[in-house]
């Protein structure tokens, strides 16, 4: 059960292949956990485009009744090489600017299986709230025990202290769609005491100085 001092997990940002993958598996996890989105009145943010386990997804999300909101890049949407979003699209300059977007409007995070964009944009995340910037939940969808080989490696790394335990615990697993929104909606971050004093309340400040300046040229 989830703690009442939890707040609710209204939007989930999905990360994943824009590749159906090897196994069908791998597509029937997106559509499944498109379905229990809807199901438990989750709205998805995305990358964009209708290919791979992006479309499962999405389209199982959009046909379902719950919002669906697409963040992409200019040139990918111009390029057409990611196929329509499904939902409410949202352009962006950058691939950073994107990142950042769907962050800004989504609770959590999932990682369905996927390429070097998924981990790259699972792992940037989880950077963020290892030095606590943010700390909302995010997780990997093991299907078919896709990342275990990644889960041992971070062990691994662990061991070779490069990574204390409580960084770790910032990644959470499961290798089902309904155990991992439970712990997603349960989980409550460990933040080391050093980290915790960092202020980040300055990037806002640089931010609105930037802002400023560019209206006032």
């Amino acid at each position: 059960m989830a703690s009442s001092s939890v707040p609710k997990i209204k939007n989930i940002c999905v990360f994943g292949g824009s590749s159906p993958g090897k196994e069908k598996e791998f597509l029937e996890s997106a559509n499944h956990l498109g379905q229990v989105l809807v199901e438990r009145k989750i709205h998805l943010v995305y990358g964009g485009g209708s290919l791979g386990l992006m479309e499962g997804v999405s389209i199982a999300v959009f046909l379902g009744g719950s919002q669906v909101l697409g963040v992409i890049p200019k040139a990918l949407a111009e390029g057409d090489i990611i196929g329509k979003i499904v939902g409410e699209e949202l352009q962006v300059s950058t691939m950073y600017e994107r990142l950042s977007v769907m962050f800004e409007h989504a609770d959590a995070f999932i990682a369905l299986p996927g390429g070097l964009g998924t981990l790259e944009e699972i792992f940037h995340i989880s950077s963020w709230a290892q030095l606590n910037i943010q700390q909302k939940p995010k997780g990997l969808l093991n299907v078919n025990g896709f990342y275990n080989t990644l889960l041992s490696f971070l062990d691994h790394v662990v061991e070779q202290q490069f990574l204390t335990f409580s960084v770790r615990q910032i990644l959470i697993s499961a290798a089902t769609t309904e155990q991992l929104i439970d712990e997603l909606q349960s989980f409550i971050p460990i933040v080391d005491s050093s980290i915790s004093r960092l202020n980040w309340s300055i990037m806002e400040r640089c931010k609105k100085l930037r802002l400023d300046l560019s209206l006032s040229l």
